[in-house]
């Protein structure tokens, strides 16, 4: 059911929207609607609205035909919305934006999905709907409070669905049905439409088999609403990754924080820290670097999620009902939610306050490392053990996901192999806000070493196309230098300073000359380009450099060098370093050397 695969089979002539969802349809007559679906979209409509799609230009609409599911707490026009409470039920008039962009790029609703009530949970059994279970065994919770999302997907009754994500419901459904759970940074989808847990930390967020179509489902959805009064555009250079080159993806370096290995905790699971160091070893292989840092802030900002006033925007959320509705809800849910009663307007500034120090602790972090691996979650536990201690055990389960959105980071869980009991695991990559599209790339890089199966399915994760990252990174202008700002050389502190990464080594275009100038310090060459002559190429380190850096570097380049645009050997074009030609006449060619290094070596 992924993206691609799809739309092979719509081009082929080897199946139609319309016969597609059908099956679907088929499908959830024969197993029943509970507990996955709240509400179906009827047949009927569904069918209409493929028929429609089949007469457009399949070209224009990057989701043309895919089947999803949206949570029961996001708005689609003229379907009432629960939020997986029936007492609080309404129809909405307007869709909220993110439907109406998906169903813009093509796709078509099939319903919406159960899931922990007011999204207040972890664990997928808080709901009258009935309980979801992990479709690798029922006797095992699916995770919430997505839990229906994650379930639709992984079960292949869609090919994509949207959560929510405060705490980590976007993600720990994704560890128990095997899935790719992406939250992007906050403001980023909009949450228009959405009815609010936090509304200050609430994301929508994306379940799909693979990164590729997590990354297609961003690409259609994203973008500035007016409407939410959170919506973010990020600023030149916030989406800046240099560590993820589209070119070389095996050479690239970066570097991803783990936790020592003492403050791990998995809450006596047998397995899950065994695998943990595997995805580690496979994060190694794909050229990332290992750096060891302290987790003991991003737990402490945990903390503050429900063990304080934060619980007061659920309460905010929905206080009409609560007030006058309480015996409608499901114990646990109105047990947490009460509970803001506990606090004040002093505790909720206090918390503010050190959210704010903790935030200031953690923020030197990022410039040691790329990008954070975790467990996604602890370990898993069977419906009977939440039932047992539905609040301590839903705690567990945030342990590695509360922080992420208090701390302002994005975040993507991806499957890192099953267990000897069969149940799947699950890691996580979190990086700074606004890295989605590189963190989903990274993502399936780290996913893809490792021999696993789509959702529930048993179609392999490698017969589905990769996700490439743009060239240049997003955020990165390629930059090439010839000589003093080489690896190793004097000047190479201008690139990394500014988070500067080595992309690739290469050759210019056979017509550029090479020189050595007189009188500069430290000694640096000069490069001209000269239509028609055939020389050797020069040797060039291509690095991508964040764009927000970009002009204080140009600005400390000094006469008689400057940046203007460089042909390569392969006939791409990147900014790199010139020289005025006038510079040429006293200086000494040295292009037969073929770059500076050899140069260098020559004087020696």
């Amino acid at each position: 059911m992924d993206i691609t695969s799809l739309h092979q089979a719509y081009s082929s002539g080897q199946s139609t929207i319309a016969a597609m969802i059908s099956s679907i349809y088929d499908r959830i007559a024969t197993e029943g609607e509970h507990p996955i679906w709240i509400t179906v979209i009827s047949r009927e409509a569904a069918l209409a609205r493929a028929r429609h799609l089949e007469s457009l230009d399949r070209t224009t609409l990057p989701l043309y035909g895919i089947p999803f599911a949206v949570k029961d707490n996001i708005d689609v026009a003229g379907i009432p919305t629960t939020a997986g409470c029936p007492d609080y039920a309404y129809t909405p008039a307007a869709s909220a934006t993110v439907v109406t962009k998906l169903e813009a790029a093509g796709a078509i609703l099939i319903g919406k999905t159960n899931m922990d009530q007011f999204a207040t949970g972890l664990v997928g059994t808080r709901s009258p709907y009935g309980i979801c279970s992990s479709v690798f065994n029922p006797n095992y919770i699916s995770g919430g409070s997505s839990s229906g999302s994650a379930v639709a997907v992984a079960s292949g009754l869609v090919t994509f669905a949207l959560g929510t994500d405060t705490a980590g419901s976007g993600r720990v459904p994704a560890m128990f049905n095997n899935l790719v759970g992406f939250k992007p940074s906050r403001g980023v989808l909009s949450a228009h439409g959405v009815v609010p847990a936090c509304r200050t930390l609430d994301c929508v967020s994306i379940f799909a088999e693979t990164a590729l179509d997590a990354s297609i489902v961003l690409a259609a959805a994203r973008g500035f609403d007016p409407q939410d009064a959170y919506s973010r555009v990020p600023s030149i250079g916030a989406e800046a990754a240099p560590w993820v080159t589209a070119t070389e993806p095996s050479a690239a370096t970066f570097r991803f924080g783990i936790p020592a290995a003492s403050s791990l905790e998995f809450f006596g699971d047998p397995h899950n820290a065994a695998l943990f160091q595997t995805a580690i070893a496979k994060l190694i292989t794909l050229g990332g670097q290992p750096v060891e840092f302290d987790l003991a802030p991003f737990l402490a900002a945990a903390q503050l999620l429900y063990k304080g006033p934060w619980v007061a925007e659920r309460y905010a959320a929905i206080a009409p009902f609560i007030e006058q509705h309480v015996a409608s809800m499901d114990p646990t849910v109105a047990t947490i939610i009460s509970g803001a009663k506990n606090y004040t307007a002093v505790d909720t500034f206090n918390a503010v306050y050190k959210l704010e120090e903790l935030r200031s602790s953690t923020r030197p972090l990022w410039s040691t490392i790329d990008v954070m691996l975790l467990p996604t979650a602890p370990r898993t536990y069977t419906i009977a053990e939440i039932t047992e201690a539905p609040i301590e055990r839903n705690s567990h389960l945030g342990h590695y996901t509360n922080f992420v959105n208090l701390l302002d980071l994005a975040a993507v869980a991806v499957p890192a192999g099953l267990r000897p009991d069969g149940l799947p695991f699950c890691v996580s990559l979190i990086a700074e806000a606004f890295k989605d599209a590189s963190l989903l790339v990274l993502g399936d890089r780290l996913h893809r070493t490792f021999d696993l199966t789509l959702g529930g399915s048993e179609r392999s994760l490698l017969a589905t196309p990769s996700l490439k990252s743009t060239n240049p990174p997003p955020g990165c202008l390629m930059m090439a230098v010839v000589g003093a700002h080489l690896s190793g050389q004097p000047l190479n502190w201008q690139l990394t300073q500014r988070n500067g990464r080595l992309t690739r080594t290469c050759r210019t275009h056979p017509d550029y000359k090479f020189y050595a100038l007189k009188n500069t310090a430290p000694p640096k060459p000069g490069l001209v380009r000269v239509p028609g002559f055939e020389g050797p190429g020069i040797e060039v380190e291509v690095w991508a450099l964040p764009a927000d850096t970009v002009g204080t570097f140009v600005d400390g380049v000094p006469q008689p060098l400057s940046i203007g645009t460089l042909r390569l050997e392969d006939g791409s074009l990147v900014k790199g370093f010139l020289v005025e030609p006038s510079a040429t006449e006293d200086a000494t060619d040295i292009t037969h050397f073929g770059g500076w290094r050899k140069y260098l070596q020559s004087l020696k």
